[in-house]
């Protein structure tokens, strides 16, 4: 099931990103979390004392829970804009 509003939502355009070696599909200027949430990814990365799955939580920047890297870089997933051509780790951000 699509979890994006269709035909009711200016766009921009169609990318490709690569998340952890998959192409996905998003749109240019949709943050990096929404579009991973989008193409049901939930889980970003794994906590450090559990072992648990932690993926999108606030969608703010306030709680880290979206920790992931981009192009090579730390990055918060809902802080960051999808552009084409962006490499995305998840699980690695530490």
């Amino acid at each position: 099931m699509p979890l994006r509003i269709a035909n009711q939502v200016r766009r921009g355009p169609a990318v490709t990103l690569w998340v952890d070696g998959q192409a996905l599909d998003a749109f240019a200027g949709e943050s990096l979390a929404a579009a991973l949430l989008a193409a049901g990814r939930r889980a970003l990365r794994q906590s450090s004392r559990a072992g648990t799955p932690r993926g999108v939580f606030c969608m703010m920047g306030a709680c880290q829970e979206c920790l992931v890297r981009v192009d090579g870089k730390r990055a918060l997933a809902c802080q960051v804009a999808v552009c084409d051509g962006m490499r995305v780790e998840t699980g690695a951000a530490g």
